[in-house]
Parts: C-alpha cells; structure tokens; sequence
C-alpha cells in the first residue's frame, strides 16, 4: 500500500499553488486514493468519473491501436490534473489512463468540480493554464516521436520521470520503456546500456538511476526543454 504523503492534498502541485479560498472550495470534496502500478483509471471511450490530483503516483495517457501496440500521449505526475479534459464534453476518456508509478493522487468527482470551477474564477484560470500545457506537451511528444532519434527520445522521457520524483532511482524496466517509446526492448537495451557506459545512468534491479543529471539534459532532444519552459511559463513554480 502506498504511503499517504504528509503534505495531503497539498502534495500535488497544482493543489498547492492554489489560493486559501479557491483551495477552502475544493479541499471538503477531495479524498486521497491510492493508485497501484499498472491500474487502469479509465479505458478510452470510458465515462470519466473523478478528476485525479497525483502526488507522488504517475500516470500516462496512451493511445491504443487495434493490434494492441500503444502511443503515449502525455504524463501526469505532481504537476498535473487528470481526467478533465474531456470530461464536460463528451465526459468520455480520450485514450487509456494508466499508472505508471505506483503512489497516491487527491481525486474529486468531475461533477463537483465542475460546480466548483463555476464559482472559483482564479481555479478555471488555472485549470486553463494547465490545459495549455497540457496540449504543449502532446504537440511536442508528437513532433518528437516522429522526429527525434530513439536515444535522444529516450532521455527526455527518463528527465520527464525524473522531474516528477523525489529520488534518482526510476522504477522502470526496459519492457515499460520499450513501450512508451514505441520500439523494440532490445533498442531499449542498447540505448540504456550506451548511457549507462557513458555515465548518465546506472541500471540496477530496482530500476535505473539517474547519475548525471546535467548530462542528460544535453543528450536529451529540444523537446524536453520546450515542453519544460512551457510548463513553468504558465503554470509557475509547478515543476520546483
């Protein structure tokens, strides 16, 4: 069972930067859930039922083709909200959410916080600003896929992770990164072991560490650092 984080609710970035009074309106209608690794919170096509704040868990948005083969769309980790997009339109999930980190998230109903974005105008400008990033992130993981070398890909996404934990040791395997990038394991395992020889990362039975931040930075494609500026552009303070 993951740990609730002493922080609370708070503990999500976007819930933290929110003003006393906007956060007084939501906090009474958030409970704090935890989210197992690989739960699915919802399939495409799936009505959206809550609005999830994750605090230490990751979640990724996918795209599932026929044949069963996956795209990822966008990330949600302590900086973001999921399940809202879409849900005051069609109310339906765009793609497959997963958790990807195990951990806790704050969530709401999307029908209260629907009532309360109506009365808060500092909380729907702020949702708006996430949505802003939010669709930054997509347009550049899209222009990167298509692209960018597997390797400079490869980096973004782990900086990505890295971002949104507290430790250097990312819990991941080469059949979950094979994934979200699109390719084969054994590419993975290329890539990872090229930047484990050249010191940006050590693998270990746990996952991979990240041991030179600064120089995964500069391996990484123009990709990360745009989708980054955007980020704390609109949504300050988010991201540190």
């Amino acid at each position: 069972m993951a740990k609730i984080p002493q922080q609370g609710h708070r503990a999500n970035r976007l819930l933290a930067a929110l003003e006393p009074a906007d956060f007084a309106a939501i906090e009474p209608h958030l409970e704090i859930v935890n989210l197992p690794k690989c739960a699915v919170l919802y399939e495409a096509g799936e009505a959206i039922r809550y609005t999830y704040f994750p605090h230490d868990a990751i979640v990724s948005l996918v795209e599932v083709m026929e044949d069963g083969r996956v795209a990822e769309v966008a990330l949600f980790g302590r900086e973001a909200l999921a399940g809202l997009l879409s849900a005051f339109v069609s109310g339906e999930a765009l793609g497959r959410y997963v958790v990807l980190i195990s951990g806790t998230a704050s969530r709401i109903p999307v029908e209260q916080m629907g009532r309360v974005l109506v009365l808060r105008s500092r909380l729907r400008r702020m949702v708006a600003a996430f949505n802003e990033a939010l669709l930054a992130q997509t347009f550049h993981t899209m222009a990167c896929n298509t692209l960018h070398p597997v390797e400079a890909r490869c980096c973004r996404w782990l900086l990505s992770i890295h971002d949104r934990m507290d430790r250097d040791i990312l819990p991941l395997t080469h059949e979950t990164l094979a994934e979200m990038l699109g390719v084969q394991r054994s590419t993975v395992s290329t890539v990872l072991r090229t930047l484990q020889t050249t010191g940006l990362i050590e693998q270990r039975r746990g996952g991979i560490v990240v041991t030179d931040r600064a120089a995964l930075e500069q391996t990484a494609c123009e990709c990360y650092r745009k989708i980054r500026l955007r980020v704390e552009k609109v949504l300050p303070g988010t991201y540190t």
